[in-house]
């Protein structure tokens, strides 16, 4: 039986694990106040930091979905260990060497499956490594990259190396280390032959794949020989440690410039990753064998962290081709995921990031990053490349297509933007564009028969989707709904002023008009009643079902909703609509030079100082303080 970590040493652990440090290796931290810290919890999807660390305590809460602990609690969670691998993970980091109490196994057999198959990766990677540079077979492998511009010092920095030809070499060298075969087939490293284990990754180029924290949990493996049948990338199989769906190959290099500058680059492969890094580019990370999904998200979420400022960005390098396209769209129906905003930088000739640094140099990649077009104008483009738009009929039918795309844009402020944007690239009227995107993001009982689409009958556009009630980014905006239907005589005309813009979710937009087509918050009577014209108004039986669900929602407050609370939360709402239209005069300021256009600069920083003092005004409101 394993012997118990002594009491001494889990206590010296405790004290030698700074928990800012800990946590800090996950996910980015900010200044809470009071000497606390804030963050994106990586227990759930949140879209504003809920996450609190207490340093001076040494314990964490997130506030949105109710974990919390201290340093050992969070590395259990973090990284499914148990009490005694989460100890071990960090006496590990902190240098420290465990004592057992009598009776229990030498320390190195104690060691939980995390750690054991963590220790065979890096005694992998060493080996592969070495095979690079002092093996005459690896050749092939060492030409490979010098065609690529990466020398060898540069392949040890990222600890790229070579698997031998033969069957069995590393499970020979690996065994030799202690390693039994069950760990080695469990960790992916070797396949089961016929005579016992035989390696998995043979006469390949292989680059380990490390996790936030910069442990190596696995390997991506590029074919160099003529007579390997295998596929031309062979990854790590999913594993105890390696989950592709969430590995980000480079995180654990970029991880503190993608913080420090409030920007990731995704690319598309691991010696781009590598070049990106070289030319200057120190944000770039890439998936590992797998598209680009939501759990990728969450980790890029977590370091920018992302929520509803807008102040980071995401770029991803896509190929102009179909294929590149294909990942374009798929990215646009994942952005509603990320609250930061996101781009494309699509190299002309195709080229992707390394072949561009090689042919051109580090100043081309810098160049294609900085040339990025946000996503939407990508995606929309992407349609509009499907028709010819030389006849009418092709120009409408694009413009049938395209438009539910601008209408599912999440930033509300941004649709008129691209409906225009849309009608340049169509060569329509503006107002022609303009009504059909309202059409296709507007209930359906407001579209005429005519201009119903195809999309009618499908699963509906992106303005139908029902928002999540525990999305963090759209609690304000529930909330208010929810005062003026359940509190519509302290909601009152305060409610009823707001402009319908905003409310960013199109299906919150759609419960404001149903109450505004109910008469508005001031014409309330008796509750039950009111609700009921709220319903008889709504457009449709998603909008009445969700006023009902509004209507018996408990408000977000412990205490009495009064009237300080609703004025709180609709200056709340005011507010972040107020920050969008802050944000959108600073782009435009930006685009101006102030020496050609004095007045119209002029102009524009005037009202950006009205907008930020209002702003200033609606956030004391909003904090209780005015």
């Amino acid at each position: 039986m394993a012997g118990r970590i002594r009491d001494e040493d889990v206590a010296l652990v405790r004290e030698r694990s700074p928990i800012a440090d800990v946590v800090g290796e996950h996910l980015q931290l900010r200044s809470a106040g009071g000497g606390e810290l804030k963050g994106l919890c990586p227990f759930h999807e949140e879209r504003s930091p809920s996450f609190h660390v207490a340093p001076q305590r040494g314990f964490y809460h997130c506030f949105g979905c109710g974990e919390g602990g201290d340093v050992i609690t969070f590395v259990t969670k973090m990284e499914l260990l148990s009490f005694a691998e989460a100890i071990e993970r960090l006496a590990q980091r902190a240098g420290i060497e465990l004592r057992y109490e009598h009776g229990g196994a030498a320390p190195s057999r104690q060691h939980g499956v995390r750690t054991r198959l963590v220790e065979a990766h890096r005694a992998a990677e060493e080996f592969f490594a070495g095979q690079l540079t002092d093996s005459a077979e690896a050749a092939i492998g060492r030409e490979f990259l010098h065609a690529r511009g990466f020398d060898l010092t540069t392949a040890a920095a990222y600890g790229v190396g070579y698997a031998p030809q033969s069957w069995d070499t590393l499970v020979r060298h690996l065994a030799g280390r202690g390693f039994s075969r069950e760990e080695l087939l469990t960790g992916g490293l070797a396949s089961a032959g016929r005579q016992g284990p035989i390696d998995r990754f043979r006469g390949r180029l292989v680059w380990p794949i490390r996790d936030i924290t910069g442990d190596t949990i696995g390997f991506g493996a590029r074919r160099l020989h003529a007579d390997d049948t295998g596929p031309k990338y062979l990854n790590t199989p999913e594993t105890p440690i390696y989950k592709k769906g969430s590995v980000l190959y480079g995180v654990d290099l970029a991880k503190k410039e993608i913080a420090r500058r409030h920007q990731a680059v995704v690319v598309e492969g691991y010696t781009d990753v590598m070049a990106c890094h070289l030319a200057g580019i120190p944000t770039a990370v890439a998936t590992c064998g797998t598209a680009f999904g939501a759990e990728h998200i969450a980790v890029l979420r977590r370091l920018l962290m992302d929520q509803d400022e807008f102040r980071g960005e995401v770029i991803f390098t896509f190929d102009g081709d179909a294929a590149g396209q294909k990942a374009a769209l798929r990215a646009f129906a994942d952005d509603q995921r990320f609250v930061t905003q996101t781009f494309v930088a699509v190299e002309p000739t195709g080229a992707d990031p390394c072949d561009l640094r090689l042919a051109k140099g580090d100043a081309a990649v810098r160049d294609l990053v900085a040339s990025r077009v946000p996503l939407f104008e990508f995606a929309i483009r992407s349609v509009l490349a499907r028709h010819n738009l030389e006849f009418p009929e092709g120009r409408v039918a694009a413009l049938h297509a395209a438009a539910p795309l601008v209408a599912g844009i999440r930033d509300r402020s941004l649709r008129p933007e691209y409906a225009r944007r849309l009608a340049g690239w169509l060569g329509m009227d503006v107002e022609v564009v303009v009504a059909e995107v309202g059409r296709a993001g507007s209930p359906a009982r407001r579209r005429p028969p005519s201009a119903a689409t195809a999309s009618d009958n499908g699963a509906g556009t992106a303005a139908d989707a029902r928002p999540r009630p525990d999305d963090p980014a759209l609690w304000v905006e529930r909330e208010s709904i929810k005062l003026a239907l359940q509190r519509p005589a302290l909601a009152g005309p305060v409610f009823d002023a707001l402009d319908p813009e905003v409310f960013t979710a199109p299906a919150y937009a759609r419960v404001h008009t149903a109450i505004e087509d109910a008469g508005g918050v001031v014409s309330a009577d008796h509750p039950e009643s009111w609700v009921r014209r709220v319903l008889t108004a709504a457009a449709d039986d998603t909008v009445r079902s969700l006023v009902t669900e509004l209507a018996v929602e408990p408000v977000r407050t412990t205490e009495q909703a009064d009237a300080r609370y609703v004025t709180e939360v609709l200056a709340r709402l005011r507010e972040l609509a107020v920050t969008r239209q802050v944000q959108e005069v600073k782009s435009r300021l930006q685009r101006i030079n102030p020496v050609d256009n004095v007045e119209v600069y002029n102009r524009l920083f005037g009202e950006l100082i009205g907008l930020e003092q209002h702003k200033r005004t609606l956030r004391e409101q909003a904090l209780g303080t005015g």
